[in-house]
C-alpha cells in the first residue's frame, strides 16, 4: 500500500532552524521575539494537516495559519483548541453563516473588506463580545484586503466597530520568491497605510508581511510575526543557506513483474519502445498521486513566456528522465507517467514483486486518502 513517509527528526530540525533564524534576525523592537505563524494550508503542505498541526504545537509552534473553513474546522474537530494554538482563517469572507462558523470554532478572522468588516461586527453585537480579527491590506497583489491607497475608506469602515478586536494586520508578497524591488516596494506601501491608520488610533495589532521566502530573504521585514509554510518541509523554490532538510517521500510497491521484447510499446501515446529485451516492474502510483506532477503555466508576462520556450528548447536536447529507487538502485521510468500506474525499468536488477519503491513525487499534491506515515 503507497503512503507518503514524513521523517519526524528532519521536521524537528527544520522547525529549530526556522526558530533560530528568527531569532538571529530580530528587530529592534525591546528584544521582543518574532511569532512564527506556521501556515498549514493544503492538507499541511502534504503532510495531513491534523498530525503536522499537533507536531508543530509539541514542537513550540503555537500559532496556525489556513486558507478555507474547511482546514480551519478539521484542526478543531481533532481537539486541537485555542488553549493549544491559535488559528488565523487568512482569506477574509463576508459570508455571515461562513463568519458564524469560524467564531463558534474560536477562529481569528480575517477582514478585507468593508462588508467582511461589518459581518463580524453585527455578529459581534449579536453575542455581545468583540470579535477577534486581523486586518487585510492589499498592497497589490489584487485579491482579499483593502487597497493601500484607500485610506480614508479603510479608517471610516473600521474606526466606528464596536465589536471587533484588531489583533493583527498584514499583507501578502506576490513574488517575493523572484522580484525582489517589487516585494520592498509592497513592503513600503504596507508601512505608510500602517502609520496612517495608527496616526488616526487604530489600533493595528501584530504585524506581519513575510511569506516563507520574504522570511529567508527579508530579515528586516519581519517585523511582529512572520508566516512561514514551505520552509518547514524544506521544499523553497530558490538558492539558500538554511540548511533545511527535505521532508516527506511517497512509497509504494511493485505490484507485477514482466519481460517485454524488443521495440515492445510502453504506456500511452506510444511515446516509448524498448530498445531490447526488457525486464519491467509495474507500480500502481502515477500521477494522481503527485508523480512527476508541475505548476500548471498560468503566467501572462512576456519575460515569463520566453523563459518557458527557453527552458522547452534546453529540454529537447537533453535527456528528460524520471526516477524511482528500488532496493537502494536507481531505475527509470518508461513511458509516459499514468493516471495510477509507472513502469520501471528493472533489467539486470534483483527486484521482486512486494519491493518497496520510493518516489521523489511533490507530496502536497498527493490526495489526503493517501496514508501519512509518520516514522
Amino acid at each position: 500500500m503507497k503512503s507518503v513517509v514524513i521523517n519526524k527528526e528532519d521536521l524537528r530540525y527544520n522547525i529549530e532552524k526556522i526558530k533560530e533564524y528568527a531569532e538571529k534576525n530580530l528587530p529592534d523592537d525591546n528584544g521582543k521575539k518574532v511569532k512564527i505563524i506556521a501556515v498549514v494550508k493544503a492538507n499541511g503542505y502534504g503532510l495531513g494537516i491534523v498530525e503536522y498541526s499537533k507536531f508543530l504545537i509539541d514542537n513550540g509552534i503555537d500559532f496556525l495559519a489556513v486558507s478555507t473553513i474547511e482546514e480551519a474546522l478539521k484542526i478543531r474537530q481533532a481537539g486541537i483548541e485555542e488553549k493549544d494554538a491559535k488559528i488565523l482563517m487568512l482569506s477574509s469572507t463576508a459570508i455571515k453563516e461562513d463568519v458564524q462558523t469560524l467564531i463558534e470554532n474560536d477562529v481569528i478572522l480575517t477582514i478585507g473588506s468593508k462588508e467582511a468588516a461589518e459581518v463580524a461586527n453585527q455578529i459581534g453585537q449579536e453575542l455581545n463580545k468583540k470579535i477577534k480579527v486581523h486586518l487585510k491590506i492589499d498592497t497589490g497583489f489584487g485579491r482579499y484586503g483593502f487597497i493601500y491607497s484607500n485610506r480614508e475608506e479603510i479608517i471610516k469602515t473600521i474606526k466606528p466597530l464596536q465589536n471587533i478586536k484588531i489583533e493583527g494586520t498584514f499583507t501578502h508578497f506576490s513574488n517575493a520568491y523572484y522580484d525582489d524591488n517589487y516585494t520592498k516596494t509592497q513592503f513600503d506601501r504596507f508601512i505608510k497605510c500602517i502609520e496612517i491608520l495608527k496616526m488616526n488610533e487604530i489600533e493595528t495589532g501584530m504585524l506581519h508581511v513575510c511569506n516563507t521566502s520574504a522570511f529567508i530573504k527579508f530579515p528586516n521585514m519581519h517585523l511582529n510575526a512572520v508566516r512561514v509554510g514551505s520552509a518547514f518541509t524544506g521544499r523553497i523554490s530558490f538558492s539558500n543557506s538554511m540548511g533545511l532538510k527535505k521532508i516527506g517521500y511517497l512509497k509504494s510497491n511493485v505490484a507485477e513483474i514482466k519481460e517485454l521484447p524488443k521495440e515492445f510499446n510502453i504506456g500511452y501515446s506510444n511515446v516509448y519502445k524498448t530498445k531490447r529485451d526488457t525486464k519491467v516492474a509495474i507500480v500502481p502510483t502515477g500521477y494522481m498521486d503527485g508523480v512527476n506532477i508541475q505548476t500548471g503555466r498560468d503566467m501572462f508576462r512576456l519575460v515569463d513566456k520566453i523563459r518557458y520556450i527557453v527552458r522547452d528548447i534546453k529540454d529537447a536536447f537533453k535527456k528528460q528522465q524520471i526516477f524511482v529507487t528500488i532496493n537502494g538502485k536507481k531505475c527509470p521510468v518508461l513511458g509516459r507517467v499514468g493516471t495510477y500506474h509507472v513502469t520501471v525499468d528493472i533489467t539486470g536488477k534483483n527486484v521482486n514483486i512486494g519491493d518497496e519503491v520510493i518516489f521523489n513525487a511533490n507530496i502536497k499534491h498527493i490526495d489526503s486518502s493517501v496514508r501519512r506515515e509518520w516514522i
